[in-house]
Formats: C-alpha cells, sequence, structure tokens
C-alpha cells in the first residue's frame, strides 16, 4: 500500500459518509406513499442496472459459480433484510436516532465472529461493546416511548449488516469490489421480486406493490442511485487506504444525517440521543482501536508440540 493513496481512499471515504444518507432521506421519502417492500426492491433493482454498465466497460464478469455464487446469495439475503429494516425505521422514526441505533453494528461482529467463526474477543472489547449497548439504549428508550416496536428496526439492520460485513469479508478475495455490488444487487432483485409477487396476493401492506405517482418514482430511483454512487466511493476508498484507517470515519456519517434530517424534515436529535450518540462512537472508536492493535500484534501461534521419543527397548525385546 502506498502512504500517498491513503488521503484519496480518505477523500473517498469522506464521500460516502455525505451520500450515503442520500439513501436514507429518498427512501423516507418514498415511504410517505409506498410499501417498504418495494422501496427495498428498488433500492437493489437501480443499483443493478446502474452497475451493470460499468461491470461491462471495466471488463468484470457477469457470471457467478461455485463458492461466489453461495457467498453472494447470502449477502443479497442480509443486504435485504437489513434494508428493510432500516427503511421500516425511518419512515416513522428520525434519520439520525435510526442511524445511531445501526451503529451498534461493530460491537454485533465481534459476537458473531467469535461465535460463527471462532473469533478472537478479548475482555477489552467485550467491555466496550457493552458500553456501546447501553449507549444504543440511551437513544432506543426516548424512540421506543415515542414510535413503539419501530424503533427496534434499527437493531435489526445491525445484525444484518454486520452479517453483510462478515459475508464481505470472506468473499472480497473472490471478486472485485464494483462486480461485487453489481452481483449482490442482481441477487436481492431475484430474491425479493418474487417474495413480493406472492406476498402482493396477501394483503401486508409492507409487503406489496403499487404503481408510484409523479415525484415518488424520483424518490425510487433516488434510493438506488445514492445507494449505488456512494457503496461504489467506499470500494474505492477501501481499496487506496487500509480498512482500520477508514473505519473510524464511518462515523461522520452520524453528522451527515443529522444535517439532512433537519434541513428536510426538521428532525434533530435530543440532548439524551446526542449523549447515546457519544458513547457508540466512542465506545467503536474503542474497538477500532483494539482490532488495529490485534492486526498489528497478533497472538503468537504456538508450536506444535515435540514428538514423543521412542520407547526405551526393554531387555528382552533387546536380546538378540
Amino acid at each position: 500500500m502506498q502512504q500517498d493513496r491513503i488521503p484519496l481512499g480518505t477523500a473517498f471515504m469522506l464521500g460516502f459518509c455525505a451520500a450515503a444518507p442520500l439513501i436514507d432521506v429518498c427512501s423516507k421519502l418514498a415511504a410517505q406513499t409506498l410499501p417498504v417492500g418495494e422501496i427495498t426492491l428498488a433500492r437493489f433493482a437501480v443499483q443493478a442496472a446502474l452497475m451493470a454498465p460499468i461491470v461491462l466497460a471495466m471488463g468484470q464478469s457477469l457470471h457467478l459459480r461455485g463458492r461466489a455464487l453461495k457467498l453472494t446469495l447470502i449477502r443479497a439475503a442480509v443486504s435485504i433484510f437489513a434494508t428493510y429494516c432500516f427503511v421500516a425505521a425511518v419512515r416513522e422514526m428520525p434519520i439520525a436516532d435510526a442511524l445511531a441505533i445501526v451503529f451498534v453494528e461493530p460491537f454485533i461482529i465481534l459476537g458473531l465472529g467469535w461465535l460463527l467463526f471462532g473469533e478472537q474477543v478479548g475482555p477489552r472489547r467485550i467491555a466496550a461493546s457493552g458500553v456501546g449497548f447501553c449507549g444504543a439504549l440511551l437513544v432506543i428508550q426516548p424512540s421506543f416511548a415515542e414510535f413503539g416496536a419501530v424503533a427496534l428496526f434499527p437493531l435489526g439492520t445491525a445484525v444484518g449488516f454486520a452479517l453483510y460485513i462478515l459475508v464481505t469479508r470472506r468473499l472480497a478475495p473472490l471478486q472485485h469490489p464494483v462486480e461485487m455490488q453489481f452481483h449482490t444487487a442482481m441477487a436481492a432483485v431475484l430474491i425479493w421480486a418474487p417474495v413480493l409477487w406472492v406476498t402482493s396476493d396477501l394483503g401486508l401492506p409492507d409487503l406489496t406493490l403499487l404503481r408510484p405517482e409523479g415525484i415518488a418514482w424520483g424518490w425510487l430511483f433516488g434510493v438506488g442511485a445514492a445507494a449505488t454512487f456512494s457503496h461504489v466511493l467506499m470500494s474505492f476508498g477501501l481499496r487506496l487506504a487500509p480498512a482500520a484507517t477508514l473505519a473510524p470515519l464511518h462515523y461522520l456519517e452520524i453528522v451527515s444525517s443529522a444535517t439532512l434530517g433537519y434541513l428536510v424534515f426538521g428532525n434533530f436529535p435530543n440532548a439524551l440521543t446526542w449523549v447515546g450518540i457519544a458513547v457508540i462512537v466512542a465506545s467503536g472508536l474503542y474497538v477500532i482501536h483494539r482490532e488495529r492493535l490485534a492486526a498489528r500484534h497478533p497472538a503468537p501461534v504456538p508450536e506444535p508440540p515435540l514428538p514423543a521419543p521412542p520407547p526405551a527397548a526393554s531387555p528382552a525385546s533387546a536380546a538378540p
């Protein structure tokens, strides 16, 4: 990694933090007239359509097979779940409040990495995770009192996104980041469109398809376009700079989310929410710091024991 590429990678990550909240703004505006499931489908359909010519222009493959196909399907499924939960949350909640709860995701990654993959988690990171969840409760408590069970949807997004990151770690060596974004979006469309086609006849208001009218078409396109643009920025940022360098910058998304939420919807987090945000961010930064140390000084691999010496010959076996 060349040192002079890190500033460019940082610039891409800052661009992601500025652009990503536009997904939430367009989702919240679209959710005023359209079902959550349809907005979720539009997010992936527009992304697939926009990414296809980019993939072709870069000479990337449009085909998947073997382990890459399996991981892409899993990545698409958890991405659908995370997106659905967040759209359902921001339809009712302020964007910054919902995003603050989602930022417990680094702590969930630690737990899932330990449970699913046997990754080592030290007591300091466990303690930081506990503090981070306490910060999330500071945000959830007033939100739950005002919005009810909807305030729990961002926790679903956090779990889904944590799984998304863990799967991405294993898929990254097999695919180019741009190719990965296209295939995940296509897989999500192929999974989610048939689900909505079936559930549309069941009378479930959030799992149906309605014809958008007027500006609603623009909001749906905006969801997918903002998702495409922001995630491409993040993908290139991670190719130019180490993830450990860029990870702390992700918390700046809270600032842009709060700003857009206030400018577009007049929502601004209250004092208790800001305290919870500060606790979550501080705990998350500490976890990232511990991850850096763990990557820089990995635990030594124990040497295998020396083979046992052969048993001494008994007097009887030693006799000619």
